[in-house]
């Protein structure tokens, strides 16, 4: 297993300038935004598709600093039900793919997305519940209407450039949020369809990340390293449902922490190891979006933390006291 990160956190310097700084603190792979909410801050698509040199330049600079690229990200809402935002991060991803295939990369990062409730809706609705009936009638919409019939066709086309693996970060507001949900779209779409196994967004539902990656086995795709801190007097009054700003860190449930920092070695430790009993022994990306920590000091903290509990070496093929 790899420590990695994903570089927007950086996203005010020059790739040159990130890398340099990931390189001094032992990270080994990275995975690059390259539209959607990640930015186009390190990598746009547009560019070095049509510039030759301007893509050798970024896999040399790649190369100077002894990381690998991981994967793309673009994550984004490409079923949008406003048609100018769905093509704007339909494009993005799109793109990525494209890009992907150029770097013979095979991982493209991104949110399954959630479409209006009807086709007369202007924006998302995020159904969680059976009751009032009106929103089975929401969800039946979304995913036979919209959402298997989107990715059927973007799957096709992904697969058709090489990129085998479409990891959907299961992240709420967006019809794939949990390992049901994640299930329920890759056996709809196919095996191209997976998980970029997010542990943050799963915590503050009440899932356990062990529990959930042992349901995902063999459909993991990419990890993010990003913990949740859940505040359980905030939890005891209000529940885990917050919709209070993120600035506003002592009122809410939850909050977004640097890895460490929302559960401990052990519980981390714990996560390594169900990961790799089910195969997963690629990279664990850093996502640095706690808010009482700079991007600087969080990743700090965060690789230090992962450096005692990764496990580097290749799973033994012998056991010998067996």
């Amino acid at each position: 297993m790899k420590l990695g990160v994903l570089t927007n956190l950086f996203g005010k310097m020059s790739l040159e300038e990130a890398l340099t700084k990931f390189e001094a603190l032992g990270i080994e792979a990275v995975e690059i935004g390259c539209g959607g909410y990640p930015g186009k801050a390190h990598c746009d698509p547009k560019i070095l598709l049509n510039d030759q040199k301007a893509l050798d330049e970024f896999k040399a600079t790649l190369a100077r600093h002894h990381v690998e690229l991981s994967n793309l990200s673009a994550h984004g809402n490409p079923v949008h039900p406003d048609k100018k935002i769905a093509k704007e991060f339909h494009d993005d991803f799109i793109d990525a793919v494209l890009l992907a295939e150029k770097l013979g990369v095979d991982t493209v990062v991104t949110f399954s997305g959630c479409p209006g409730g009807s086709p007369e809706d202007k924006t998302p609705n995020w159904a969680t519940c059976p009751w009032p009936h009106d929103f089975l009638g929401v969800l039946d919409y979304q995913w036979n209407e919209v959402l298997i019939p989107y990715w059927k066709k973007t799957a096709e086309f992904a697969r058709n450039h090489g990129v085998t693996k479409i990891a959907f970060e299961m992240h709420p507001g967006f019809c794939v949020y949990n390992p049901e949900t994640m299930l329920r779209i890759r056996e709809a779409v196919g095996e191209t369809i997976g998980a970029n196994f997010d542990p943050s967004h799963l915590i503050w539902q009440g899932i356990d990340p062990v529990a959930a990656i042992k349901a995902l086995e063999g459909a993991i795709y990419h990890f993010h390293a990003k913990d949740t801190k859940l505040d359980k007097y905030n939890v005891a009054k209000f529940g885990v449902l917050d919709t209070k700003r993120y600035r506003d860190e002592a009122h809410r449930s939850w909050i977004f922490r640097s890895v460490g920092y929302g559960n401990g070695l052990d519980y981390w430790r714990d996560i390594i190891s169900a990961l790799r009993l089910v195969g997963y022994d690629k990279v664990m990306s850093i996502e640095h979006e706690d808010s009482l920590m700079t991007p600087e000091e969080g990743l700090r903290h965060a690789v230090e933390f992962l450096k005692e509990s990764i496990i580097k070496e290749p799973k033994p093929g012998t056991i010998g006291w067996a």
